[in-house]
């Protein structure tokens, strides 16, 4: 009975609309490139897939990647810069269409080798085949086209606030939340062996991990730059032998690659935390027997009291809010124009994403998103899933 009240609702919500696909798209073939021969057993070596675009190689979609894959008396060619042992990140023109073996799950991250997000993505699902995108849009493309099982991605930290792009990407492709994992953040001073802190100049990391751990490098009198991850500064610094140059990253960055850790815990607050999401292409049946939480997003029109209305809504049925963010409505420009405006939007429209504490089992739950769609002008259900209450 749960479950088909669930469906019964769901299936009563304003599906989003999606972006229409490029002629591009639509032309994509797909193109495993091996050399011939090659034995099917199994050894220690990378496949090159590729999805290229029909005609016009010059505007591929998709090209190729290099992953960790297992493949006999086959030669590779790969960037001399990169260990042969480590897969090289998932592009948003490189995907790969080889499909999951066994039951094994294969979960894309964004970022390369010793980011955090591969621990997360390691803690959600352990004995998992962890797989690195370059982008977050890459790991959301992946899940959706059946190159990896799900995606672990962050949605906010507990110092920088929310990860906005991915906020925006939940909405734009059609992927559900089946969980959350918060992971805690500990920053560490990487560099060469035989590399002292006397003789570093400058510190390379992704600039939220600098922000936390300004004061600490100020002391030390470091110039900060930033780069795209931590784990992809730590990769830097060792590849280029850097002799002046550190890295802030995490433990399993300095382990993997080869680097001595001169100090840890640099961050200015220990309480530093990320929250991940767990994505896949269906969602789960929530129950009612452990702590759920509900995301959604919505819109509404412009008035005086509206939002709290909305809100008004979760209140009145005593359930919880956790989290509630604001995101510019895009490509959808109002024009609402007086003559106080000088030619101007009177206001733009905005996307409100909640999460709530409560399972879309529960009648409560139902009950409140039933009178929210009387009044909005859209309204999604983006997952319904089991609270990480747990810390590592």
């Amino acid at each position: 009975m749960e479950a088909a009240a669930i469906r019964s609702l769901i299936s009563h919500l304003p599906s989003p609309t999606s972006p229409k696909s490029s002629t591009a798209d639509h032309n994509l073939l797909l193109s495993v490139k091996l050399p011939k021969p090659y034995s099917k057993r199994r050894c220690n070596a990378p496949v090159r897939v590729s999805l290229e675009n029909d005609g016009d190689k010059s505007k591929n979609t998709y090209g190729a990647i290099e992953l960790q894959r297992l493949v006999d008396e086959y030669p590779y060619e790969f960037n001399s810069k990169d260990s042969p042992s480590l897969p090289r990140p998932l592009t948003s023109t490189q995907l790969s269409n080889l499909a999951s073996e066994g039951s094994r799950l294969r979960v894309a991250y964004q970022g390369v080798r010793g980011a955090y997000s591969e621990s997360a993505a390691e803690k959600a699902y352990p004995n998992c085949e962890a797989v690195p995108c370059e982008q977050f849009d890459t790991a959301f493309e992946a899940v959706e086209r059946w190159l990896v099982d799900r995606a672990v991605l962050p949605i906010e930290n507990s110092l920088g606030g929310s990860i906005h792009r991915n906020y925006d990407l939940l909405l734009r492709h059609s992927l559900h939340i089946v969980g959350e994992v918060k992971l805690k953040i500990r920053h560490c001073l990487l560099a060469n062996r035989g590399v002292k802190l006397e003789d570093l100049k400058r510190v390379l990391s992704h600039p939220q991990a600098l922000a936390q751990c300004e004061n600490t490098l100020t002391r030390m009198g470091l110039v900060r730059e930033a780069v795209d991850d931590t784990a992809g500064a730590a990769k830097l610094v060792a590849f280029h032998k850097l002799k002046d140059t550190g890295a802030v990253a995490s433990t399993t960055a300095a382990r993997i690659y080869g680097l001595n850790v001169l100090a840890q815990d640099i961050q200015d607050d220990s309480d530093n935390v990320t929250r991940f999401l767990m994505l896949a292409r269906e969602p789960i049946i929530p129950g009612t027997d452990k702590p759920f939480k509900t995301s959604i997003v919505f819109s509404l029109e412009e008035g005086p009291g509206v939002l709290f209305k909305a809100l008004a809504v979760f209140a009145m049925r005593n359930i919880n809010l956790t989290k509630i963010e604001s995101r510019p409505l895009q490509k959808q420009a109002l024009r609402i124009l007086d003559d106080s405006t000088n030619g101007f939007p009177k206001y733009f429209p905005y996307l409100f994403y909640v999460d709530f504490d409560a399972s879309m089992a529960d009648q409560r739950a139902q009950n409140a998103l039933g009178h929210l769609k009387e009044f909005a002008t859209f309204l999604r259900v983006l997952g319904s899933y089991l609270v990480d209450s747990g810390m590592a």
